[in-house]
């Protein structure tokens, strides 16, 4: 028997790393160059068409639609935060809508603060709900909110300090699984409580609305949506290229191995709970994010944004788009948020059975999601004429 040629084995190394390139979700550059360049064109083109073009003219786009992409695009960044830590870390969170919502709540307090005594009540200090319920002082959680790069950096903090202590506790224990699963859901389920209560300071059923400006500009006006909607996609870019060029790493790689065989990993000498941690508080800030650019964009947060099923939803967005690849994330977030607001208003009652079986439906036939069906189209017809080249299968 004949052993194979120096030629014939590296043509079977690249077709094993081609192989395992697809089967482990990473991509390459050009995948990621097709979604900036879809991202821009569309983002430029729909902002400059409600800007430029007369409200009667077919090409317009107004500006209800633009806030509505505005806030699709926010949601992408919330799934690609869950893509980060399920895709490639296997770690199935249930919990990122607590990040969303705080890193929203963040948002909104400094835009209660701009509200000044334009409020009911003309109180140029205390927001609405506080002169409501007889609050003499400002809470000191409160002070500096007045400042934007402050309330920004507090979206970021918070989230990031609060995945920080849970996933240390989490993951030092050794708890994976559903087990971890629960244990984000329950404390998103637990931070939806403490923020129904007045005494919180943040609104309590009503949370935090009736926001006037941003930066001194009006968030009523049409040039200031269309700026939102840009940010945003801005934002939505370079978290992209960062997850992109954090996920190709060093760091990425031992992320995938964690994933795929936890117990080598561990035997060669790599500490799994540091890598982890720091990847759980990553996706925790890209979802805090997430929620501060929703918040101007949609005009009010409240406690319902901690609600489990809304963090659901996200994996669910994840698993239609494509678990393991970012850009699937992205596409599905966007997919289904779009049919949400299709047939919520066509069959309000059925949404969520129909939630339920896309789901059910993309997890039996589906498994790699929307993109996975075609990146399998794509290699299926590559792979005959690799093997026609004379290259091993």
């Amino acid at each position: 028997m004949s052993m194979p040629s120096s030629s014939e084995t590296l043509q079977f190394e690249h077709f094993k790393q081609r192989r395992q390139s697809l089967l482990s979700g990473t991509y390459d550059s050009r995948s990621t160059q097709v979604f900036l360049l879809v991202l821009f064109v569309v983002t430029v083109s729909c902002s400059l068409s409600n800007l430029l073009l007369a409200p009667d003219n077919f090409l317009h786009v107004d500006t209800y639609t633009i806030t509505l992409m505005g806030k699709y695009l926010s949601y992408a960044l919330l799934a690609l935060s869950v893509d980060v830590i399920w895709g490639y870390c296997g770690i199935l969170s249930l919990g990122h809508g607590a990040f969303f919502a705080l890193g929203g709540y963040a948002m909104g307090m400094y835009l209660m603060r701009q509200i000044g005594d334009r409020g009911v009540y003309g109180d140029p200090l205390l927001p609405d709900f506080m002169v409501f319920l007889d609050w003499k002082e400002l809470p000191w959680f409160w002070q500096g909110f007045d400042f934007f790069p402050f309330a920004v950096l507090m979206a970021m903090v918070v989230p990031g300090l609060l995945a920080f202590v849970f996933s240390s506790l989490a993951f030092r224990s050794r708890v994976t699984g559903v087990y971890l699963s629960i244990m984000t859901q329950a404390l998103t389920y637990a931070l939806l409580l403490a923020f129904f209560r007045n005494e919180m300071g943040f609104g309590g059923n009503n949370g935090l609305t009736d926001f006037k400006e941003i930066l001194g500009f009006d968030l009523k006006s049409d040039a200031v949506r269309v700026g939102l909607f840009l940010i945003t996609a801005l934002v939505l870019a370079l978290a992209y290229l960062l997850s992109h060029f954090i996920l190709e790493s060093k760091f990425g790689r031992v992320i995938v191995a964690l994933r795929d065989a936890e117990g080598r990993a561990r035997f060669v000498g790599y500490k799994a709970e540091s890598y982890k941690v720091w990847l759980f508080v990553y996706s925790a800030v890209l979802a805090g994010i997430a929620g501060a650019l929703y918040v101007p964009q949609v005009g009010i947060i409240n406690p319902g944004e901690f609600s489990p099923l809304n963090s659901i939803e996200v994996v669910v967005w994840v698993a239609v788009g494509g678990r393991g690849l970012l850009y699937g994330a992205v596409l599905g977030a966007i997919i289904v948020n779009y049919a949400k607001t299709r047939f919520t208003a066509l069959m309000p009652e059925a949404w969520l059975f129909m939630l339920g079986a896309l789901f059910v439906g993309v997890t039996i036939f589906l498994p790699k999601g929307v993109t996975g069906l075609f990146g399998g189209l794509f290699e299926a017809k590559k792979l005959p004429k690799d093997t026609a080249e004379g290259k091993p299968s």
